[in-house]
């Protein structure tokens, strides 16, 4: 479809789908895994797409975050126009496939889906995503990235994850020249790194990326801010500047024997089994160090970066994986879709548990743990979590994995700016009606700014602050022709 690149419509994006695999037994070997589940038959995503009721308030497109058009996709698939289900998918979303793949449907669209309010189980929107965004690349749907008509203005970005690919495929549409900027040897963040790929397969990433590039955008991999060059030298190159680094630092957390060989950080793990998936060589995976294979793992955690790992160590083989999380099933922040496929995989849950201490001294041996029970509600709502008396228990582990979430690096002495304005939380402050930080010029969206949160809201933010820098820049460009 055609965009007029001053206009720069703003794509609505999408991160709707799950893969809905087959129900698998604990018994089953590492090996046996059909790791992505198989696409949809066409008279599978037809039957799926006719149950939609259209009906007068389409809930899930409301608890989309992007409000991506879904009863009319469905439409236009239960009626066999595939082609223009894809089109329409496309117009709010720059990643329908990925989004179809790993967004948490039950928390979002599938989860206020009317037909799952009677009762009936709802429509499997992240699974007809899937399979029309899916059909649109095998049958050359899916269009060349068109530049527009060039601005003579440049714009750079540092992060390629969700938020900062997507505002850089917009900001290319519109005629800006585009550079991203990011530390890794691939692009794509935490979904090329942090995202296990029996979810999300990388060469899936790998394709979007490559129609990014083909399209003009200049991605600088290897590339670190501060190290490279610093944030004031990028704002002198550019006219603007989106920071939109995610969020990598990890949680601690405080205990005895938390240092001692064995007990290691999530994204650490998931980093080099992703490594390992792309064939690269990866010493601390092949000497044994983040392989699972054989070993008692328990991960500490109930997001969905401890199901990554869980899963993630089933299908290297390990012994026995636990998951030991503070709170009850009900009140885990992680997909409850993501908890069933774990459990029939052979994930053992330790609900109302919290670790007190790390027993070994040479290598982790096992985990120390109290029971735990909800007491009253604290600020938010929500029931803190107290110490049942007299209620230690011991875990055996070869391996400990931390999955206690992300916060904010320290940006501003990692990008040599310390004017870079931060909140309490370490996130990057910004004016929410333009999306600017306290510097001119320089935005910033995604987990930077909100906190670690879904790809989907990294999607919106890449959007949002398009429109922003867009406008920005165009204010710059009058100036500068007024002072000339």
């Amino acid at each position: 479809m055609a965009k007029s690149p001053d206009k720069l419509d703003m794509l609505k994006f999408v991160d709707l789908g799950q893969n809905y695999p087959e129900k698998r037994a604990p018994s089953l070997r590492a090996e046996d895994f059909q790791e992505i589940a198989d696409k949809y038959a066409p008279d599978k995503a037809a039957e799926q797409s006719a149950r939609c009721s259209q009906c007068g308030v389409p809930y899930c497109s409301v608890h989309c975050p992007l409000h991506n058009h879904i009863p009319d996709w469905l439409r236009l698939t239960a009626e066999g126009r595939l082609r223009e289900a894809y089109e329409m998918s496309n117009l709010t979303s720059t990643m329908p496939e990925i989004c179809g793949r790993i967004c948490p449907q039950d928390r979002l669209c599938e989860g206020n889906c009317v037909i799952e309010f009677s009762g009936h189980g709802a429509v499997t929107i992240g699974a007809v995503e899937k399979y029309i965004t899916d059909t649109a690349w095998e049958e050359g749907w899916v269009e060349p990235l068109q530049p527009g008509r060039p601005k003579d203005q440049s714009v750079g970005i540092i992060g390629a994850g969700p938020a900062g690919l997507t505002a850089a495929e917009y900001l290319r549409v519109a005629g800006y020249e585009v550079h991203v900027y990011d530390r890794h040897d691939r692009a794509g963040g935490l979904l090329t790194y942090g995202i296990p790929g029996f979810k999300l397969e990388k060469h899936v990433i790998m394709r979007r990326v490559q129609r990014l590039k083909d399209g003009g955008i200049q991605i600088h991999e290897n590339f670190e801010v501060g190290k490279d060059a610093t944030l004031e030298e990028l704002r002198g190159k550019h006219d603007a500047i989106l920071i939109a680094t995610g969020v990598y630092k990890a949680r601690e957390i405080q205990m005895p024997g938390v240092g001692a060989p064995g007990v290691e950080e999530a994204l650490d793990f998931l980093i080099a089994s992703n490594r390992k998936s792309f064939g690269d060589d990866v010493p601390n995976f092949d000497n044994g160090r983040f392989n699972a294979q054989g070993k008692n793992v328990v991960v500490i955690g109930g997001g969905d970066t401890a199901m990554d790992c869980v899963r993630t160590s089933i299908r290297q083989g390990a012994k026995s994986v636990k998951c030991l999380y503070r709170r009850d099933r009900a009140n885990m922040p992680g997909s409850q879709n993501e908890v069933r496929n774990a459990e029939e995989e052979g994930v053992e849950f330790v609900w109302l548990s919290a670790p007190r201490a790390i027993e070994g001294t040479d290598h982790v041996t096992a985990v120390r743990a109290n029971r735990m029970r909800l007491g009253a509600p604290d600020a938010s709502g929500r029931r803190s979590p107290e110490v049942e008396p007299d209620s230690d228990f011991t875990v055996n582990a070869d391996l400990v994995i931390k999955a206690l979430g992300f916060d904010a690096e320290d940006l501003p002495g990692l990008f040599d700016s310390p004017d870079l304005a931060v909140t309490r939380w370490g996130t990057l402050r910004v004016d929410h009606k333009s999306m600017m930080t306290n510097l001119d010029g320089v935005f910033a969206a995604g987990d930077i700014v909100r906190g670690a949160s879904l790809v989907v809201w990294g999607i919106r933010d890449g959007r949002d602050v398009t429109e922003h820098m867009h406008r920005f820049l165009r204010a710059k460009k009058a100036m500068e022709r007024v002072a000339a």
